[in-house]
């Protein structure tokens, strides 16, 4: 039995319940936009933490060296989020550094080695520069060089295999037998945010190849997407866009940047066109550094012809030229193989320099 203390606690405590959540009803549209601005609130504040650590090491590193020699630049520039003119402008200027401290911070980042070259993961010897040495398997998104693809096609007497048809031996699946196929598969890999598919796509819908249409649009919104993922040949993609005005106003400072970001990152087509702009503007000097540069990362077509033109005109000495001939004879040297020798043999597609 219950008294009426114990019925009028009961009946007042309902009467709450009820009015509180008559009162969240009411105001959930007020309740969820706090909740949002405190989200919000909550991340601007660990930006601006994560700022501020930024700061603090770079501060450091100017106070621990003296200015502008070698470990000083290279502290600095290893604190950048990304190596890009943009960042060194910006740092230059947080420090009060002159002119040419942002120059020497440039220099220091853009004529740096690149980073080595990966290895084929079959052969495991080093994979060519040279575009037409190297494929990109569309089923698992991994690379072999052309002497191992080539090898996968055919017996050890050099006969074609018919049956089975040969496997990827890196995921096993069937190689594709038509070019529908292998675009369906080359389709996916974009669609899970594969950065080299989407280079690679944008190369196709630049050239309109491989019964995909001419549509520069297209390509420069697939190198974006890829050069936000790192993708090295997405940002000489973008910098040829604005160098030529594909699709795009001719901007040849943006291009210019692009090529850098590009060949600071390991390509070699990319620092050439650097030494031929640099030339141009009458810097021989620079040019040269960067013929040099891309001539040890094997890129003969352009490179090397013009360091033993400028030898020949007397711009260029005999010892930089011997410099650039002992670079090329090393790349080669890494790269070749009797089996890579075979592919280019049979078919100039696999032609690996």
């Amino acid at each position: 039995m219950h008294d009426k203390t114990s019925i009028y606690q009961t009946c007042t405590a309902s009467q709450s319940t009820i009015g509180i959540s008559v009162y969240l009803v009411n105001n959930i549209g007020t309740i969820l936009v706090a909740l949002l601005l405190f989200s919000v609130v909550a991340v601007m504040v660990r930006l601006a933490i994560v700022k501020r650590q930024r700061v603090r090491d770079l501060k450091s590193a100017k106070k621990e060296a003296v200015l502008f020699n070698g470990d000083t630049l290279s502290r600095i520039v290893s604190f950048l989020p990304s190596i890009d003119l943009p960042s060194l402008a910006l740092t230059c200027k947080r420090f009060g550094l002159p002119e040419e401290g942002e120059l020497s911070l440039h220099d220091e980042a853009l004529f740096r080695q690149p980073p080595p070259k990966e290895d084929c993961q079959i052969c495991e010897l080093r994979l060519p520069t040279l575009v037409s040495g190297r494929f990109y398997m569309t089923c698992c998104g991994k690379d072999m060089c052309g002497g191992c693809f080539y090898a996968s096609f055919h017996e050890n007497q050099g006969n074609e295999v018919d049956n089975p048809w040969p496997k990827c031996p890196f995921c096993r699946i069937p190689m594709p037998t038509t070019e529908e196929e292998n675009n369906e598969r080359l389709k996916k890999r974009v669609e899970n945010n594969d950065a080299v598919a989407m280079s690679n796509l944008g190369c196709y819908y630049r050239d309109g190849q491989y019964g995909f249409p001419q549509d520069n649009t297209k390509a420069l919104e697939l190198w974006q997407r890829a050069a936000e993922l790192g993708h090295v040949g997405a940002y000489f993609g973008i910098g040829c866009v604005y160098y030529d005005g594909r699709g795009v106003d001719e901007d040849k400072k943006k291009a210019k940047n692009y090529y850098e970001l590009a060949a600071m990152r390991g390509d070699s087509i990319a620092r050439h066109n650097l030494g031929f702009i640099e030339y141009q503007r009458g810097n021989t000097n620079r040019a040269l550094k960067h013929y040099l540069i891309a001539v040890k990362d094997g890129y003969d077509d352009g490179s090397l012809t013009n360091i033993k033109r400028l030898y020949k005109s007397g711009q260029a000495t005999k010892d930089e030229y011997t410099k650039s001939l002992q670079l090329y004879q090393t790349y080669l040297d890494e790269i070749k193989s009797d089996q890579r020798d075979q592919a280019a043999a049979a078919n100039d597609k696999h032609r690996y320099y």
